[in-house]
């Protein structure tokens, strides 16, 4: 095996996408990924072609760039699934997707957990707008409790999940327990004492207490908003305890066998970096890791024509070239020497000199330069070709080919470099995680944009290392 194939080495262990998405008792996929490598893509072909396999699919995505609502035909995604024209059904499967409404989930929440007074004043509070548009952490938390409500309907055989972008650690699994953590936490048990103490006895013996340190709070976070939180936290006092029961819920079905985690990247170095930080802190987490998905790797129909050897011909193409001009003496076949022929000033090299013997052309008459033939390039003077003429159509087509055949050969070089690197790039993480099942999908000419490019992408997941070879 050259350091130019693009196959995986035989010990790495290949990814049976089929398997994954076939099998009856996988209920949640969940791809992961740092940014750019590919995620919703990813997801949504997986999404597809799960469905046209037989499965009833939703796949939720994160993504507001509703790429995924793009690439499936449809006009708009929102909180709700809505089901994907086009997709072949004939094995009795159905795609539906649905992109996170971050504010619409927490609105759902206190909604069903709290009679219509309570949820009104709730969902009119300023710090409750507030939280549930942008608190750190609330997309994520959102998205996981998204997942579990598709889970605990049970209407579809297997979800898919594509999750935020994520660079440095797996926020989306960490925010579920420190949202969790803040709404069930000694801060807001804190804030909700006076009003879980009744009576003027419960006020008089926290009111030193209270007073102190709503005076210092007041002056960290302002008056009014100190009140808006109190009131938040009063209107939800009895909805507190469900974050923390639903995050920890969420975070089991993530461990449950029926889970299978899909690491996504790129065959580059910080991609495949974030990706091994994900492999090792799955494991940590005990989450059920399928394997990686090396997305947009470079291939060539050519790969038996070493970088090396392709350089070595194109200089060899080159060289003789350069000894056929030599040997004719005809600058014209060389730009360069085309070039340094000219006199300097941009004077043509048939124009007349201030030296008397300088040749005089047919169209230079008493009056100034007369055109010949309308001007075409094609006129002839008494030196030949009219000084329009390119010095390039001197060259002949022999030469034109062997210098386009020196150009390929050079492109394909670089090709076959970028091969190597990936590979090598790729090998590095097999021989950290040589346990980690790995699939590659070859990169396609262009972006993804319909259902046929999405079953393309699914065709590519599913390739067999040796289906690559052939």
């Amino acid at each position: 095996m050259t350091s130019d194939d693009t196959t995986l080495d035989a010990s790495a262990p290949w990814l049976e996408v089929d398997a994954v998405i076939d099998d009856p008792r996988t209920r949640i996929v969940v791809c992961c990924g740092s940014g750019g490598v590919g995620k919703t893509t990813t997801a949504a072909a997986l999404g597809v072609r799960a469905a046209e396999r037989g499965r009833k699919v939703v796949v939720l995505t994160i993504d507001p760039a509703r790429r995924l609502a793009q690439s499936m035909g449809i006009s708009e995604l929102d909180n709700v699934p809505r089901r994907v024209k086009g997709v072949d059904e004939t094995a009795g499967g159905e795609l539906h997707a649905m992109m996170l409404d971050m504010k619409r989930t927490f609105d759902e929440i206190v909604e069903g957990h709290a009679d219509a007074e309570r949820a009104r004043a709730i969902l009119e509070n300023p710090f409750y707008q507030s939280l549930s548009a942008g608190f750190a952490g609330t997309q994520e938390y959102m998205a996981m409790e998204k997942l579990g409500q598709l889970r605990a309907h049970d209407e579809w055989d297997l979800i898919v999940v594509d999750t935020p972008p994520s660079r440095s650690a797996l926020d989306f699994l960490d925010a579920p327990k420190r949202l969790g953590s803040f709404l069930d936490g000694k801060f807001i048990r804190i804030l909700m004492a006076p009003a879980k103490v009744g009576g003027r006895a419960g006020m008089k013996f926290l009111n030193v207490g209270m007073s102190m340190m709503t005076g210092t709070l007041s002056k960290l976070m302002g008056g009014q908003l100190l009140r808006d939180v109190q009131t938040f936290v009063a209107a939800m006092d009895t909805m507190f305890g469900g974050f923390r029961t639903r995050a920890d819920a969420t975070y089991r079905l993530l461990q449950a066998p029926g889970t299978a985690f899909l690491v996504v990247a790129a065959p580059e170095r910080d991609a495949l970096r974030e990706a091994a930080y994900f492999v090792e802190r799955l494991a940590a987490e005990q989450m059920p890791l399928a394997g990686l998905v090396l997305n947009r790797v470079h291939g060539s129909g050519a790969a038996q024509l070493s970088a090396e050897r392709a350089l070595a011909a194109a200089e060899a193409l080159t060289e003789t070239l350069v000894t056929e001009r030599d040997a004719d003496g005809d600058p014209a076949a060389d730009p360069d020497a085309a070039e340094a022929s000219r006199p300097s000033g941009g004077t043509a090299p048939n124009s007349p000199s201030d030296d008397p013997s300088s040749p005089v052309v047919e169209n230079l008459g008493p009056g100034g330069i007369v055109d010949l033939d309308g001007g075409k390039t094609g006129s002839r003077t008494a030196g030949g070709l009219s000084p329009a003429a390119p010095a390039e159509q001197a060259s002949s087509p022999s030469a034109s080919a062997a210098q386009l055949a020196a150009g390929l050969l050079r492109l394909h070089a670089e090709r076959m470099q970028v091969l190597a690197r990936e590979r090598r790039t790729r090998d590095r993480f097999t021989a950290l995680h040589p346990e980690v099942p790995v699939a590659q999908v070859a990169a396609l000419p262009g972006d993804v944009h319909d259902l046929t490019g999405l079953r393309a992408i699914g065709d590519r997941l599913a390739v067999r290392p040796d289906d690559a070879d052939a």
